[in-house]
Parts: structure tokens; sequence; C-alpha cells
């Protein structure tokens, strides 16, 4: 692909080591020192290049729906920001932390950075020398770890139903990395990759042997080693003292305790049992006479309202025989006179409407079709203004569209 001349004149002799498309002619251009990102001409900008340096102390993202928003901070200069679309937002970190990393002198010349991982605020990135981590809500500052490979004296995996952990011995020295499973393998098999080909070795279980550390020498003469407890430990002595004699110092040292004991064996159970029940009985009688006087009062309340009941249905039974009698002889609800009448009433009127309406449709009068050539040119400018409407709004749509693509672009 051609480099826009705007993007040539930017660069003063450097090679282009990566760059990203952005959208449309947007791109993103990566040197060994700067991040240059072009912006083609559109509508809300005109043809530009703005250039970031990689000596940055710390990189943030903000991830938005439509755009993700690159912050650089530097110590002298203070904080610098562009946008990619969120859509490239992966493919921009990658060679732009690596020009971060080569810009503070962590990675050394001809050192290429082969992935980078991000798991919530763990950022992982495997070169062909190291593994860098870093831990927080940056990306990347200054608070970041590294793991050299030419230090690694063990790799290791530990499978999980939801994350696999990575376990990398670093100077003997277990060094646990967590990874989601969806990811894992992913990370498992590149960073395997980096291993074998620094170490020059083909499987997991020869980089083990190769740069495991040797144990031999620090065990030498531990094997022999005894427990000694000196001569001069007496024998545990295996007859203790009787517990009759110390049952008896506890019976002088305690009278009182021997004397319970004893009125506790003298009392029997039935005695305390009869007494107890001989106490109560009182209590017992005296609720059982209140039980039987409430009874008493409830069967003569009940016995009183039934009589009252009785007189009452007695009463209406007597008075209904009239009230039906006279609603039926001096108040009917319908006459039978004033219902023929209404019916002959209602007839007349339905004819007599039928009659006119029939009138109205028999003279078969309807309105024609006005020919008038006035209202003819009339319709022919409407379909005229029409149409030209219809452009504009075409015109719009494709003009609207592309603003949107520029807004996505990250402008």
């Amino acid at each position: 692909m051609n480099v826009p001349g705007i993007v040539q004149s930017t660069l003063d002799g450097e090679e282009i080591a990566a760059r990203v498309s952005l959208g449309g002619e947007d791109e993103l251009f990566i040197t060994p020192t700067r991040t240059l990102v072009y912006r083609s001409e559109g509508l809300l900008s005109d043809e530009s290049v703005n250039e970031y340096s990689h000596d940055a102390d710390r990189l943030t993202l903000s991830e938005g729906r439509r755009k993700t928003k690159f912050t650089l901070e530097y110590a002298l200069e203070g904080t610098q920001e562009f946008s990619v679309p969120s859509s490239k937002t992966d493919e921009a970190l990658h060679p732009v932390i690596a020009g971060i990393l080569n810009g503070n002198e962590i990675t050394e010349p001809g050192e290429t950075v082969v992935q980078t991982y991000r798991f919530s605020e763990l950022t992982l990135l495997i070169t062909s020398e190291r593994l860098v981590k870093h831990i927080g809500g940056a990306v990347w500052d200054e608070d970041y770890e590294e793991y050299a490979f030419e230090d690694v004296t063990n790799l290791s995996f530990e499978d999980g139903s939801v994350a696999t952990q990575i376990v990398l011995s670093v100077d003997g020295r277990p060094q646990r990395i967590k990874a989601p499973n969806d990811e894992a393998n992913d990370l498992r098999e590149r960073l395997q990759r980096a291993l074998f080909e620094y170490h020059d070795v083909e499987s997991l279980a020869e980089l083990n042997e190769t740069v495991g550390e040797d144990d031999s020498d620090d065990d030498t003469g531990t094997s022999d080693a005894s427990m000694d407890f000196g001569d001069g430990v007496d024998p545990l002595d295996a007859n203790p003292p009787e517990l009759t004699d110390h049952d008896d110092g506890e019976r002088e040292r305690d009278p009182s305790r021997s004397q319970t004991q004893q009125d506790h064996s003298t009392d029997p159970l039935g005695q305390q049992a009869d007494t107890r029940s001989a106490e109560s009985q009182p209590g017992r009688d005296e609720m059982q006479s209140q039980s039987q006087s409430q009874s008493a009062s409830h069967s003569r309340s009940t016995a009183s309202d039934s009589a009252h009941t009785d007189t009452v249905s007695e009463q209406s039974s007597a008075a209904a025989p009239e009230t039906d009698s006279g609603i039926a002889d001096t108040d009917p609800i319908f006459d039978e006179t004033d219902e023929a009448a209404g019916e002959d009433e209602f007839s007349s009127a339905a004819g007599s409407g039928v009659g006119a309406s029939s009138g109205v449709g028999a003279t078969g009068d309807t309105p024609s079709a006005g020919t008038d050539p006035e209202v003819l040119d009339r319709l022919d400018t409407l379909e005229a203004a029409l149409e030209e409407q219809n452009e504009l709004i075409e015109q719009q749509q494709r003009t609207i569209e592309q603003l949107i693509t520029e807004l996505r672009q990250g402008r």
C-alpha cells in the first residue's frame, strides 16, 4: 500500500514497523519511536497526521461502545490522546504498546513483542526474550514486572473449571498467573513456543529438564541425620498414683460434696413426684369448675339466640303473601295496550325512514369526475416537487452515512 504524502514527510527517514487500518482511508503508522495517526479528508476534518512519542510513562485505555480512547501520559509534555474504532482496539494496542516498551528500553534491539493479552486489570506481553506483567487500571506504567526467559527454572499449568493457572518458576520462585479458559490455550501455546525457541528445546518435559535446578547437593548428609534427645532424659513413670488416694484427698478438702451426694441418694424420686402432684391437685379442680361454668353460660346464650331467630322467621313468613299479592295486582310493569301502541309507532317510523331512503336512492344522480385543466396542472406541479424532495432526502441520507462512518473512525 502506498503511504500518503503527508505521512511520508513526517517520517523523517524512519521505517514503518507496523500499520493498522482504522476504516476508510484512515490509518495508524508505527515507527520505532512514534505512533502516527493519519486522517483522510472528510466532512468533519481535513487531511492530517498527528504523532505520539513512545517514551510515555503511562498508557490508559477508555473503551466505549463505538470508539476507544488511548491516553498517553508524559513526564514533561503532559497528556495526549487519540481515538480508534472499538473494533480496532486490540489490533491497534499491540503495536502501540510494543513501541512503548521499546521507547522505555524495556525490550532490547532486535527483541520482538509476540502477543498482548488483557484479562480485566491484568496485562501480559510475551516477547521473544521475556514475559512482562502489569496489574492495575492502566494498561502499562512503571509498576510492571518482567520475567526473563534465561532465569526461568520451570513451567507448568494447572487447569480449572473457569481459569487456567500458569506457574512460571523464576530462579526457583513460582509466579502464578491466572487466565480465563477461553484464552488460556492461546496463551499457553505462545508462551511455550517462545520458551522453546529461546532454550532450543521441543517439548515441555525437555524444557523443564534443561532449565531445572540440580538440588542433589542441597540434600547431602541430611538423609543420615537422626533425632537425639541426649542421655539425661528420664523414662516416663508407668505407675501413676492410685485414683483412690486422689479421691480421698478431694473428700477431705471438700466435705460438703460428699454430704450432697448422700442427700441425693436417700431422696427417692417417687416421693418427690407424689409431693408435686399433691400440690398441683387443687389448681386442677378449680380450673375444671371454671370450665363447667363457662359451658353452661354458653348453652343458655345459644338457646336465647335460637328463640329470637324463630320469632323473626314467623313474622317474615306471615307478611310475605300480602306483599307479593299487592305487587302483582296493583303495580304491573308492562301494560299490554301500551306495548301494542309502541309497536305500531315503531313500525310507522321505520316505514317512513325506508321510504325516504329509497326515495333518495331512486334518483340515481352521482357526481361525475372533474376534468378541469387547472386541476391537472396542479397535479403535475405536485409530482415534480415530490420527485425533487426525494432526491434531496437521498442526498441527505448519503451525507448522514458518511458522517456516521467518520465518527466511528474516531474523529
